[in-house]
């Protein structure tokens, strides 16, 4: 793990109760680059017995987050989108892997595949990111 991108990260994630909550695990952390995981608990379903579409959403927007802040300039999303293209059973663990598709100074743009561990892939996310300027202290 690169150690600014990951000092970064442990600093966004300290300060972030939802990723807390969605007991979000860090698996790979590299400037750009990043794959969470966690588990779907019984409260993350909808009334279908399937996970809240929010809850992929969720943890491609954290991975977003993270990927995009991990080279150092503080980034903030600015237009972001899902598909969901199969359901998350309670007990699934889903993984969600970042690919950075453009960086320019101003902003990033990222795709976020998000699968339940073992390979079937359940929702694709799209994120743009406007990179402020300001540098990550850690």
């Amino acid at each position: 793990m690169n150690s600014n991108a990951n000092a970064i990260v442990a600093k966004m994630f300290d300060n972030d109760p939802m990723s807390q909550w969605c007991g979000m695990e860090r698996i790979s952390v590299e400037p750009g680059r990043v794959v969470l995981q966690m588990v779907v608990r019984p409260e993350m379903l909808n009334g279908f017995a399937i996970a809240h579409g929010g809850i992929a959403y969720l943890l491609a927007d954290s991975a977003l987050a993270f990927a995009a802040n991990g080279h150092g300039i503080q980034a903030v999303s600015i237009e972001t989108s899902i598909s969901h293209v199969a359901p998350v059973k309670e007990g699934d663990v889903l993984v969600a892997e970042t690919e950075e598709i453009n960086l320019t100074k101003s902003t990033g743009l990222y795709y976020v595949n998000v699968f339940v561990k073992g390979g079937k892939k359940v929702a694709f996310f799209k994120g743009t990111v406007f990179r402020t300027g300001k540098q990550w202290e850690v």
